[in-house]
């Protein structure tokens, strides 16, 4: 899966219900690198594109600089770095409206925005939905992930690997899920991760050494349970050519 892939078709003036059980046309955009506010800047965009209707699902794929996000239920006092300490690792600081606390994204994280609307399926479903497909995508590579009851996300042992958070507006949602592939751990020791303190983080890396995947190949079976959980049919579109 190569970054801005050539798009199948342009994407249609109006959604149009689809026949049940026909899996949905979703746009998909992997956009590289890109910073955390243009990315979220992007999705509200599309999302208001498709409350008007003008399109469909779609799903990005995005690694950001480094930066810790702080959700709706984030507080300062979870960011327990310095700012200077902050300023020399070249790691910024961005308030979200996305669900949980406080997190951390960088290079060798996939990002994965699901911009669907989540009405029939259900809030709780979407959010066990989207850690099923982590699941299955590093059981790929033979790690067990494992859900934790109250604490959204998918874990490996006692440590978290891939972590979540969602906005819902007229039922279509923003943001998603960040699996840790060849994250620069050492990075989440500035917050106390999703306000957990007696759990740590992995990444498949640590788990794998020089057997984990690359994030090509982690995106690319990532999507594809994805898909298959959402019953979407991905049509791939450069940014340049988003509605």
């Amino acid at each position: 899966m190569t970054s801005n892939p050539t798009p199948s078709r342009q994407p249609e003036p109006e959604t149009r219900d689809p026949e049940p059980g026909t899996p949905t046309p979703a746009l998909f955009c992997d956009l590289g690198r890109m910073g955390y506010e243009e990315a979220y800047a992007l999705q509200q965009r599309l999302q208001r594109a498709q409350i008007d209707r003008h399109i469909g699902p779609a799903l990005l794929f995005v690694e950001h600089p480094p930066v810790i996000t702080v959700g709706r239920r984030g507080t300062p006092e979870e960011v327990v770095a310095p700012e200077a300490v902050l300023r020399a690792r070249g790691v910024t600081v961005s308030e979200t409206d996305r669900g949980g606390q406080v997190t951390y994204h960088g290079p060798g994280q996939i990002v994965a925005y699901p911009l669907v609307n989540v009405e029939a399926i259900g809030l709780h479903e979407y959010m066990r939905l989207l850690e099923e497909a982590v699941v299955r995508t590093l059981a790929r590579w033979g790690i067990e992930g494992y859900r934790v009851p109250g604490r959204t996300g998918v874990w490996v042992g006692k440590e978290k690997i891939c972590a979540m958070g969602i906005r819902v507006r007229r039922w279509w949602s923003i943001h998603g899920l960040a699996l840790n592939v060849t994250t620069d751990l050492n990075h989440f020791g500035l917050i106390i991760p999703c306000g957990i303190r007696d759990r740590g983080v992995c990444s498949m890396q640590k788990l794998l050494g020089p057997e984990c995947p690359t994030m090509d190949e982690a995106k690319e079976e990532l999507a594809g349970h994805l898909t298959e959980l959402l019953n979407l049919y991905l049509e791939p579109i450069s940014l340049e050519e988003l509605p």
